[in-house]
This record gives C-alpha cells, sequence and structure tokens, in this order.
C-alpha cells in the first residue's frame, strides 16, 4: 500500500513539473517584451554570416537579421557570440532567446529545439572575378574551375559543368582557396562561407557570386514550446520577405537575392 501510495504521489509530483514546464514555455516573448531586451545568439568566425569586422564589431547576414527582428519587435538586441558546438545549449539554457546562426533543420534538431520559417539562403555556388563572364555552365566550357574533392560542391559541379570544362580537384578548401586566389584556376565552386571569407581576405580579387550550385536554407532557432515567440518571428520574417528586406539582406552578404525560401 505504502509503494503504491509514494508512485501515485511521484506521478502527481512528474506531472505538476511538466505542466510548470508547460507554462515556463510560453513566457519566453512575454519575457522579451517586458525587459525590452532579446538575447540573439550569432556567429562572430563565419562570413559573410557573422564574423568580427575591422571595427571589431559584429556583422555579417545573420547579425543583421538579429538587429532586423529587434527592430520589429521594437527592443534593445543584446547578440550572444556562439560557436557551431554551443548554439544549440544555449537555447536550452536560455542564455539566448533565438539562435540565428546558420542552422539547418534537421529531424535529430527537431527533437529538441523548434524552428521559424527560413529566414536566408546557405549555399554552393561557382565564383569568379566580376571581370569574367559567366551567366550559365554553358559559359564554363574551356574554363578552369577549383573545386574540393568530394565536396557536395564537386559532385553538383560534375553534373552541372559541360564535358570541355577543365574541373582542378583539390584535397580541402585551403588549397582550393589558394589556387584561386594565386591564379591558378580562373573560378572556384565553394559554400557561401569559405566564399565569403575568401572574398573578406581577398578584396583585390574582385570575386564575386556567378552560378548556383546547390540551396541550404537556414532556420532560426527557438527553444522548445516557445510557440508564441516562434510565431512572432515568423510574422516578421514573412513580412520581410513580401518587402524585399530579406531580398536586400541576401544581396548585401551574399551577392544574390535569397528567391523563395521555405516556410
Amino acid at each position: 500500500m505504502k509503494t503504491t501510495k509514494r508512485l501515485f504521489l511521484a506521478t502527481v509530483a512528474l506531472s505538476a513539473l511538466a505542466t510548470l514546464g508547460a507554462a515556463h514555455a510560453q513566457t519566453a516573448l512575454d519575457d522579451v517584451m517586458k525587459a525590452r531586451s532579446i538575447k540573439i545568439a550569432v556567429p562572430t568566425d563565419f562570413p559573410p554570416y557573422g564574423f568580427v569586422g575591422t571595427d571589431l564589431q559584429p556583422q555579417g547576414l545573420d547579425v543583421d537579421t538579429a538587429r532586423l527582428i529587434g527592430s520589429k519587435l521594437g527592443v534593445k538586441v543584446e547578440l550572444v557570440p556562439v560557436t557551431s558546438a554551443n548554439r544549440i545549449p544555449y537555447l536550452q539554457t536560455r542564455k539566448a532567446d533565438l539562435v540565428i546562426s546558420t542552422l539547418g533543420k534537421n529531424a535529430e534538431r527537431l527533437a529538441v529545439i523548434d524552428f521559424t520559417v527560413a529566414y536566408s539562403p546557405f549555399f554552393q555556388a561557382v565564383f569568379a572575378s566580376k571581370s569574367l563572364a559567366v551567366s550559365s555552365f554553358a559559359d564554363l566550357a574551356g574554363k578552369s574551375i577549383g573545386v574540393t574533392r568530394g565536396a557536395i560542391e564537386d559532385q553538383e559541379l560534375t553534373k552541372l559543368a559541360p564535358p570541355t570544362a577543365d574541373v582542378k580537384r583539390f584535397e580541402d578548401n585551403n588549397a582550393t582557396v589558394s589556387a584561386f586566389v594565386s591564379g591558378q584556376t580562373q573560378l572556384i565552386a565553394t559554400g557561401a562561407s569559405v566564399a565569403g571569407n575568401m572574398m573578406a581576405r581577398n578584396p583585390q580579387l574582385g570575386a564575386e557570386y556567378k552560378l548556383l550550385l546547390k540551396d541550404s536554407p537556414n532556420f532560426i532557432g527557438v527553444a522548445k514550446g516557445e510557440d508564441a515567440l516562434r510565431l512572432k518571428v515568423n510574422e516578421i520574417i514573412v513580412a520581410a520577405k513580401q518587402s524585399g528586406e530579406i531580398d536586400a539582406l541576401a544581396k548585401k552578404w551574399l551577392g544574390r537575392p535569397a528567391g523563395t525560401l521555405p516556410e
């Protein structure tokens, strides 16, 4: 009898905790609006999405997106620098209200956090000097293109480049970038983050986005169960897409509009 009673009391206690947790889980938006401040986790070592500028201030597409959301909410933005490893734990432990840090959405992450609609593209593409005329994959005929062997961009380029394109494969991203920077190849096929870092470090190249290989959109992370905050951010992002603000940010930092993003 005593054992049954203990089990009953334990069940009641767990149910009460679950109820409290559910109630607490819906307080983020109210807390933000009451404090007139929102903590947003951003990268500071992943250009062009987030990095520290020459003025030692964070900048990039994710940083600008964070500021856009704060502005639309009418609250102050506290930027919280994160890495790929700690960005989700920061959200779970409430060190951040939102994570805007090139997060892709997958089943594993969906089990522990929630996501807003997509806010930006993350893509693999072909880049080259502005002086090189390339507007279609057919234009790659006879031209040398550096790519990292076995990477997603290598797989996509192999499908799309004409047979006469001179595809030069290197063993890692550093070697691929070095080959392009030194003039060993006329073009480079790589991810937006690698290209952004390369262009920031080598402005003399005058490199720009030329052709899209593959798109993998980014989403904003929200703590599990924070539906009020998630839906409010969704409203802001959808409106910013319609107004052209999302396209403008993508063009500013990635060299191309965001285009159609999943909702």
